[in-house]
């Protein structure tokens, strides 16, 4: 008898992704839908919700196929999504009445500063661990109760449902039987209250959002539902389910406090467990549900970074390096301490420093400083600005981080073992390379497979990640003092508040 195996469904922002995976977390398959991006003003950013769930259903067949394997062989399937994007549709028919407001839209900063004005972001953030942006998705699905027509009074007398790409998803593929999400997703909307792992009544008066249209909050590993039959072959349960960032930490392994995971792309997710305690920070970072199994709440603090990959690509695209790989090259010529700093502040800086109207500087440049030491300093700042997160959150969960923390990373940056160790070098962390790159889709198959029984707890699944052996910290403590004393010389520089 051939082994069971997991069916991942990982929907972008970009894309809708499928992966076959076997309980050894080895990918057999996998097939892929680019998922168009639509801009109906400035700041505003939708998709199309059928665009999503028929292309969900073909990149599902699809991998099966690619993978040389059957439908029948498939035990459960994982769902992971793009987080905060919401959904608005017809209890009835099934139909959208209005396309997905997408996590980067930015059409409720008004509603969002207005909120602020008035002094509710403390009372926000203690109950939901977030702050108010419009990123999050209870002022979205606010605005579409306010701005589609009739929307309010619908939802008011129970004709319509709202949820995240989770829980449309799984509306459609149990064809309307279950309207569902789990605890991550749900810690990502501003309505929820993570302590109390309920709805918040609270928010969903200050955000005006009906209780009655909010799907029921599920654990990450568990039945959600089972596909109709005719849309995959056969009936299939879906086990398991959770937000983009939180199936990259259980993909990376990361379920006791203190393991951290940080995905280098465009910028920079970097997500710490910090186990049963939901600590609040003190440096404005996200307050999180990590996941939710058997009923026991584990939390993560996050915080983003806004220019991680993307100082690469301003070498390339800015300064006329030919590409990545020789900026990496320029980056491991350069001169050791030779004193260059670049602050890549394009768009502000993020967490902890939260100054969006500092701007990029390029410092301690000296006659004989040439474009191998300004590369060497651009992908110094992910390092940097990875080691400022890590002491915030160090200060914020000082009993989460004990001795022998690693720092596991993935991303595209991810792939350079010389990158690995100039983080570890850098941070004083060990630094463990993604071995498989798609961490967030093997992260949705391991909390389906536990939720299906295949793995008898979290320790087992999480031992079925592809590891690699860490880069350790080479660098002498007086080197590592002298360029974080520099950073931090020129990030003070560029703050807008001095």
């Amino acid at each position: 008898m051939t082994s069971p195996l997991i069916l991942a469904l990982d929907q972008g922002t970009t894309s809708t992704r499928a992966i076959l995976f076997d309980l050894a977390g080895k990918a057999l398959g996998e097939a892929a839908a680019p998922l168009a991006q639509h801009y109906p003003a400035d700041g505003w950013v939708e998709h199309d919700a059928d665009e999503i769930y028929q292309a969900a259903l073909h990149v599902m067949t699809a991998a099966v196929e690619n993978a040389g394997r059957r439908m029948d062989e498939v035990a459960a399937i994982g769902i992971t999504n793009q987080r905060e994007t919401v959904v608005l549709w017809d209890k009835t028919t099934g139909a959208p009445v209005h396309r997905a407001v997408v996590w980067q839209d930015r059409r409720t900063a008004e509603i969002c500063e207005a909120l602020r004005r008035q002094g509710a972001e403390d009372h926000v953030t203690d109950v939901t661990g977030l702050l108010i942006d419009p990123y999050f998705s209870g002022t979205k699905l606010a605005w579409l109760l306010d701005h589609v027509p009739g929307a309010r009074a619908r939802a008011e007398a129970g004709e319509l449902l709202a949820g995240t790409i989770d829980t449309w998803l799984i509306w459609k593929l149990t064809g309307g039987a279950a309207h569902v999400t789990d605890a991550t997703n749900a810690s990502r909307t501003l309505l929820f209250d993570i302590r109390a792992q309920a709805w918040s009544d609270a928010m969903l008066d200050l955000f005006k959002v009906p209780r009655a249209i909010l799907p029921e909050v599920r654990d990450c590993a568990g039945l959600f539902g089972e596909t109709l039959p005719d849309l995959l072959g056969r009936s299939i349960p879906i086990c398991g389910v959770a937000g983009d960032q939180q199936a990259a930490l259980m993909g990376q392994g990361c379920i006791a406090p203190g393991q951290m995971k940080a995905t280098y792309g465009t910028g920079c997710f970097l997500l710490v467990n910090t186990g049963t305690s939901a600590p609040r920070s003190r440096a404005r970072l996200l307050t999180t549900v990590a996941a939710r199994i058997d009923g026991q709440t584990t939390y993560a603090l996050e915080g983003a970074i806004f220019i991680a990959g993307a100082a690469i690509g301003w070498l390339v695209d800015g300064l006329g390096v030919e590409s990545p790989a020789a900026a990496e090259a320029l980056a491991r010529k350069a001169r050791p301490g030779n004193g260059v700093v670049l602050v890549p502040a394009f768009t502000g800086l993020g967490a902890p420093w939260w100054d969006a109207e500092a701007r990029g500087a390029l410092t301690g440049l000296t006659r004989d400083a040439g474009l191998a030491e300004i590369a060497l300093a651009a992908y110094d700042a992910c390092a940097y600005q990875t080691a400022d997160l890590i002491e915030a959150m160090q200060a914020d969960a000082p009993e989460a981080f004990g001795a022998g923390t690693e720092l596991r990373i993935d991303g595209g940056m991810s792939r350079s073992p010389w990158f690995a160790q100039r983080l570890a070098d850098l941070t004083n962390q060990s630094v463990a390379r993604a071995s498989y790159e798609e961490t967030t889709a093997l992260g949705a198959a391991l909390f389906a497979g536990l939720g299906a029984g295949l793995y008898p707890d979290v320790a087992a699944a999480a031992a079925a990640r592809p590891r690699t052996e860490p880069a350790e910290p080479s660098l002498s403590a007086p080197e590592r003092a002298a360029g974080q004393a520099r950073w931090r010389e020129a990030v003070r520089r560029v703050l807008s508040h001095g």
